[in-house]
C-alpha cells in the first residue's frame, strides 16, 4: 500500500511533468525517457511509472506496452468540448449542492475558499491551483450523487493542465476568486439558478477566456515543436 509521502512524491513528479508538457518541453508523440528522467527527479521508475499513469488519465500522455510512454496533445477543438461539457457537469453539481447542502460540506467549501483568498493574496498560482481543486472538489461531494462526484472529478483530472495555462493568465485569479465567492453564496444560500448560472460562466471557455486559451494552447504547442527540432542531431 502506497503511504503518504510516496504519495505525495508522484504528485510532485505528475505536476512537474504536467507543467513540462504544457509548456512545450516535450513534442507531441515523443517518447519520455525513463532512465533520463529518473535521474532528473532523483527517483527510482516506480513513482515515475505511476505519475505516467496519472497522466495518462488526464489525456496527456499514452502508454503503449512493450514501447514506453508518448507525450499526447490533444487537439484544442477537444480541449474546448471538454470545458463545455464541464461547465454543464459542474452547473448540475452546484444545482443539487444548493439544494442539498450538508453542513461538513459547508465547512469544506468554506475552507476551501479561504485558501484561495490566501493563494490568492500571494499571489501563489501553485497554491491558488490546489485550493481551486479542493474548491470544486467540495462542490462534486455536495451534490449528494456520487456518480456525478465521480465523472467531474474525472473529467477535472483531465482538463487539469489547461486549468493552469489559464490561471497563468494576467489578472485571472482575482477574477477566479471572485467567481468561486459568487458560487458559493448562491450555493449556501440555496440559490439553484443562480449557482448553476455562476459555474457555467466560471467554466465554459468563451470571450477573452478562450482567447486566452488559445494563446496558451499554441504556445505549448509552439515550444514543443521547438523543443524537438533543437534535440535533433545536426
Amino acid at each position: 500500500m502506497q503511504d503518504r509521502s510516496d504519495s505525495r512524491r508522484t504528485d510532485r513528479i505528475r505536476e512537474a511533468l504536467e507543467e513540462m508538457i504544457v509548456e512545450g518541453r516535450f513534442a507531441d508523440g515523443e517518447r519520455l525517457d525513463e532512465v533520463s528522467l529518473s535521474k532528473s527527479f532523483g527517483v527510482s521508475r516506480t513513482p515515475l511509472r505511476e505519475a505516467f499513469q496519472a497522466l495518462a488519465s488526464s489525456g496527456l500522455v499514452e502508454i503503449r506496452a512493450r514501447r514506453g510512454t508518448f507525450v499526447r496533445f490533444p487537439s484544442l477543438e477537444d480541449v474546448v468540448e471538454m470545458f463545455d461539457v464541464m461547465a454543464e457537469i459542474e452547473a448540475l453539481c452546484g444545482r443539487y449542492a444548493a439544494r442539498r447542502l450538508a453542513q461538513a460540506d459547508r465547512l469544506a467549501m468554506g475552507d476551501a475558499l479561504r485558501a484561495c483568498e490566501d493563494a490568492a493574496s500571494i499571489p501563489d498560482v501553485e497554491a491558488y491551483y490546489r485550493a481551486n481543486h479542493d474548491f470544486h472538489a467540495a462542490i462534486y461531494r455536495a451534490s449528494g450523487n456520487r456518480f456525478l462526484a465521480n465523472e467531474a472529478e474525472r473529467l477535472h483530472r483531465r482538463l487539469k493542465p489547461f486549468r493552469r495555462l489559464q490561471l497563468r493568465v494576467r489578472g485571472r485569479i482575482p477574477e477566479s476568486l471572485a467567481e468561486h465567492t459568487r458560487i458559493f453564496e448562491a450555493i449556501v444560500g440555496g440559490d439553484e439558478a443562480a449557482v448553476s448560472c455562476e459555474l457555467r460562466r466560471h467554466i465554459a471557455v468563451q470571450g477573452d477566456g478562450f482567447a486566452d486559451l488559445v494563446a496558451g494552447y499554441r504556445a505549448a504547442v509552439t515550444g514543443a515543436k521547438g523543443a524537438a527540432r533543437a534535440r535533433r542531431p545536426a
